[in-house]
């Protein structure tokens, strides 16, 4: 058994324990991460990036099928699963490649191994690493960053077994294509394959507890996706329990209560999606100061968890468990172990995405938080049928929505929802992080043509000043 010493270690090679191992290798500390699977964690691997690439297929597929409104016409359009499938694996593959990379790079060491908590050695901490429940090796760091993420949340009865039901794992790697799905769960990841697998023309069912889909975003912009997404043919069940479940050689059969009235839906395939468990088993957590509720590890507005010199990022730490919040409390963390000065994230600034179509996005208050809140506020609101990109581009369907406080003239919120909304989102959270106001808004000059403009006349409709509705 050998000692080696650190400055810092990562338990865990996600967005959040990648990224903090890099920055704090650029701040002059000797890093080493320990991964007992694939750098990049489940967000690149099993995630947010190959989900991206099956999305952008079923995009194309989309386009394909109603070439007549661009004055195109093709005949015979069909698509090979199998490679749509491969590139998605294949762009995973170049990505937790290039993670390594850039690991090397910083000359930060990495043991592709599990690593755990053990204890103390005067004023440092104790990683055991072990590889198939072998200790190999024990490593020591003053301080230790916690990023070992999480994994989706298994109902009783619908535990994924690889073939009728899956979770999201399955659901990427599928051996072909299912005629039908039911998709229990609809917030971000549910969504986005009842997307998918619609635009690849199965049909779809999302089956959902609460009483509207996306039930973390603005009630106004789930109401709008719904009829978005029940236009395309997706059938929706809100407000919904499940009872009785029935599997066969190839099909699912649940008996689903919504709306007072229970029924038996059948379908090839089921995907799990409701939500996911912190991996915290296993980590040496027993025996130390640091608490967990609800599987999830206890952190102060730095990531400093109860015992000292431990830190816990990205999933496995408070919500929202978003890739992009993980990554930018590795930087804070990284930068707080070099005796840099560090501002707390504010979960309030930290815009959330949805990549269905049409797409959604948030940052911010709701309006029904907003006024629970206590706020007077003014509401904007600008339809993408307004813009004339939008048109140009052939997506008239969205909206813009702004929350601003009455009083001061603060951005409390924005949400979204039609194409590349995602990639608009930021310009309100520059907003929200500068603490800009309407009159900073109102002044600020969007280019012509492009669908941003919505920002601004959303803007501009919250004080009865939208020019183009």
């Amino acid at each position: 058994m050998s000692t080696t010493q650190f400055d810092v270690i990562v338990i865990g090679g996600g967005p959040g324990g990648y990224v903090a191992a890099i920055r704090a290798a650029q701040l002059k500390l000797k890093v080493a991460v320990v991964e007992a699977s694939q750098l990049g964690g489940i967000c690149l691997n099993w995630g947010c990036i190959p989900t991206k690439a099956l999305l952008r297929a079923s995009e194309i597929n989309h386009l394909l099928h109603n070439l007549g409104e661009f004055g195109f016409a093709a005949d015979n359009v069909r698509f090979d699963f199998d490679k749509v499938v491969k590139r998605s694996r294949a762009v995973s593959a170049q990505l937790s490649a290039g993670v390594a990379h850039l690991l090397k790079k910083h000359k930060v060491t990495v043991i592709s191994s599990f690593g755990k908590l053990a204890g103390t050695a005067g004023a440092n901490r104790k990683v055991s690493v072990s590889v198939e429940g072998r200790e190999t090796t024990v490593l020591t760091a003053p301080n230790v960053i916690v990023a070992t993420g999480a994994r989706a949340r298994v109902l009783p009865g619908l535990e994924p077994d690889g073939r009728l039901v899956w979770s999201y794992r399955e659901a990427m790697v599928p051996k072909a294509m299912p005629h039908s799905l039911l998709v229990i769960g609809s917030g971000a990841i549910g969504v986005e394959f009842a997307s998918f697998y619609r635009n690849m023309s199965a049909e779809v069912t999302i089956v959902e507890v609460a009483d509207r889909i996306l039930p973390v975003e603005d009630a106004e912009i789930s109401g709008f996706a719904r009829k978005a997404l029940e236009k395309q043919g997706m059938k929706i069940l809100t407000g919904a329990t499940l009872g009785k479940i029935t599997k066969a050689e190839n099909s699912v059969t649940i008996d689903v209560t919504a709306g007072g009235r229970t029924a038996p839906i059948t379908v090839e395939r089921v995907i799990s999606a409701v939500g996911i468990v912190g991996n915290v088993e296993n980590i040496g957590l027993e025996g130390t100061a640091i608490k967990v509720d609800r599987t999830h590890i206890t952190v102060d507005p730095y990531c400093r968890t109860g015992e000292k010199g431990v830190f816990a990022i990205g999933d496995i730490a408070a919500p929202p468990w978003l890739a992009h919040k993980a990554s930018h409390e590795g930087v804070m963390v990284a930068e707080l172990i070099a005796g840099r000065d560090v501002h707390p994230i504010s979960p309030m600034n930290i815009p959330g995405c949805t990549y269905c179509r049409p797409q959604v996005a948030s940052v911010g208050l709701s309006e029904e938080k907003a006024k629970a809140a206590g706020y007077k506020i003014r509401v904007g609101r600008f339809p993408f049928i307004g813009n004339g990109k939008a048109i140009a581009m052939g997506e008239p369907e969205g909206m813009v929505k702004t929350i601003f406080d009455d009083a001061t003239g603060e951005l409390l919120g924005a949400h979204m929802v039609g194409a590349e909304v995602t990639e608009m989102i930021q310009g309100y959270v520059i907003a929200r992080t500068g603490e800009l106001t309407d009159g900073e808004l109102k002044e600020t000059v969007f280019p012509h043509p492009t669908i941003s403009e919505t920002m601004h006349e959303a803007v501009l409709a919250a004080y009865d000043g939208a020019l183009h509705i």
